[in-house]
């Protein structure tokens, strides 16, 4: 094949395509705004699943690197009552299929897998249109322009190339998640820690706006827990805090979980940083485009939904068919986009359905999954 892929976005998804072009032997670029990749920290912990994550690494050949960055005994899961009740703890007995990584460490890995320079720093898109021949231009805000026979936009939520597939915008979906970090929590916040256990922790109020408010946390590598509170409340809710003041903006989150146990409501005042505010979007659920030569989606940037544990799953496997779609038609790059189209719209569409089922009815799904009789014999 001598059509170059040009992909925007060095995320999980867009590497991952790259990675396993590269493996077929074919040439990608990617273009990311971030100036380097430490520019920022890269999220927590991933669950990495069996039956769509890891087929992408394996596909990348990458499964040996992947397995040397698990972080054991974090599929533990922990479900407590706002009282601080148990019901239900699950350590890692390591037979679980989505063991845990750091976003971080996953990302650096799919880096290093590339040749030199596949990754160009500092590329933030401007904007993205057809030429007359076909062709598509990527315009960059240092003045620079690419023109591109196939462009992939891996670029996120905020896609610069789906405008041209689709005038769809992210919504904003009723929630959003406030973050927060306790660091060296064994020496510095050991109540919190026993908290949290070993892996994942999950905090509900069944039966008192039990999907309005709830709170997970997960241990990361080293001492770091990390918590996301998670709150049904308008923009409106939102905008009248002023994150700039932490303290201020730490105090109102935490009045929210009034009554809740000091040990829960801890992860959130004893916060070590400023708490981050993350408004949860979602893409319309089913969404499709229709064919447009030489340019398609990937991850969040074609099926943008709220979060339930697949979003970087459902990127890699995306990136890693795509590839192979590409590899199988290589003298036929709409056949490619076809055969990666047809598949991509129906599990998207299931995925998104049940993201926004979860996310809606987190309590209720999470004891519904729980042997509560079990647990307590």
């Amino acid at each position: 094949m001598t059509t170059h892929v040009t992909i925007i976005g060095a995320g999980l998804g867009g590497l991952t395509l790259a990675r396993v072009l590269h493996v077929n032997g074919i040439p990608a670029t990617v273009y990311e705004a971030e100036a380097s990749p430490m520019a920022r920290l890269q999220g927590g912990m991933l669950d990495i699943h069996d039956y769509n994550g890891q087929l992408a690494l394996k596909t990348a050949d990458l499964m040996d690197e992947f397995r040397s960055i698990i972080l054991e005994g974090r599929q533990a899961t922990r479900v407590i009552d706002r009282d601080g009740t148990v019901l239900f703890d699950e350590p890692d007995d390591g037979t679980g299929g989505r063991p845990e990584v750091q976003r971080g460490e996953l990302r650096q890995i799919l880096l290093d897998s590339l040749p030199d320079n596949t990754v160009r720093w500092g590329h933030k898109v401007s904007g993205t249109r057809t030429l007359d021949d076909g062709r598509h231009e990527v315009a960059f805000a240092d003045g620079s322009v690419v023109v591109t026979d196939l462009l992939v936009g891996a670029d996120g939520a905020w896609s610069r190339v789906r405008p041209l597939l689709s005038d769809v915008t992210p919504e904003y979906f009723g929630r959003s998640c406030v973050e927060t970090y306790l660091y060296d929590s064994e020496t510095r916040h050991p109540v919190s820690a026993r908290t949290v256990g070993g892996g994942s922790l999950f905090v509900l109020a069944p039966g008192d706006g039990a999907n309005g408010k709830w709170i997970a946390a997960h241990r990361e590598r080293g001492e770091t827990l990390h918590a996301y509170v998670i709150m049904a409340k308008p923009e409106e809710w939102f905008a009248g805090i002023d994150f700039t003041d932490p303290a201020a903006a730490t105090a109102r989150i935490a009045a929210e979980f009034d009554g809740w146990a000091p040990e829960i409501t801890a992860l959130i005042t004893d916060t070590d940083t400023a708490p981050v505010l993350r408004p949860l979007n979602s893409l319309p659920i089913g969404l499709r485009w229709d064919r447009v030569p030489g340019v398609t989606l990937l991850g969040d940037a074609a099926h943008l939904s709220p979060p339930d544990g697949e979003g970087a799953n459902l990127a890699m496997q995306d990136g890693a068919e795509l590839a192979l779609a590409i590899a199988a038609h290589p003298d036929d790059i709409e056949a490619a986009l076809t055969s990666y189209e047809e598949a991509l719209f129906p599990r998207s569409a299931a995925a998104a359905a049940a993201a926004v089922a979860t996310n809606e009815a987190i309590s209720q799904r999470l004891i519904d999954g729980l042997d509560l009789d079990e647990q307590s014999a």
